[in-house]
């Protein structure tokens, strides 16, 4: 079974996550929102947008080698740019920006469907990694 045809996780298949492409050390989610996702302004609610760029930072993580087998975010900032329409299908780019033997920290770009910068993110997460 492929990673980038089934989810994750319970969580991702809920919310409609996909798992893009992975690389050394980045990984790109996709979410297709709905108006479920909606907060009362009619936009995309930035909790949804949050959990995204947690996912895609979250996933970047488990391309590291020696393995990450647990990962867990204690820090997150998100900085919101521009708002994300409903129905659009937002982007997600993670990337790790350093990997200790305890502690990552990861970016994350969330772009639009037209590819502009609907916000940026950056995280602290504590992991277990596989025995060297």
């Amino acid at each position: 079974m492929s990673e980038t045809t089934h989810a994750p996780s319970r969580a991702w298949e809920w919310l409609g996550l996909k798992l893009v492409e992975t690389g050394e050390g980045t990984a790109v989610v996709e979410m297709a929102t709905t108006e479920n996702m909606a907060n009362h302004s009619g936009v995309v609610h930035g909790g949804m947008i949050s959990t995204l760029a947690d996912s895609a930072m979250g996933r970047s993580l488990r391309t590291l080698s020696p393995g990450v087998v647990r990962a867990m975010s204690f820090d997150l900032k998100l900085n919101f740019i521009n708002a994300a329409k409903v129905g659009e299908t937002l982007r997600a780019t993670g990337h790790v920006i350093h990997a200790g033997r305890r502690t990552v920290v990861a970016e994350c770009r969330v772009d639009g469907s037209d590819g502009r910068l609907v916000a940026t993110a950056s995280a602290t997460f504590a992991v277990t990694r596989d025995k060297e």
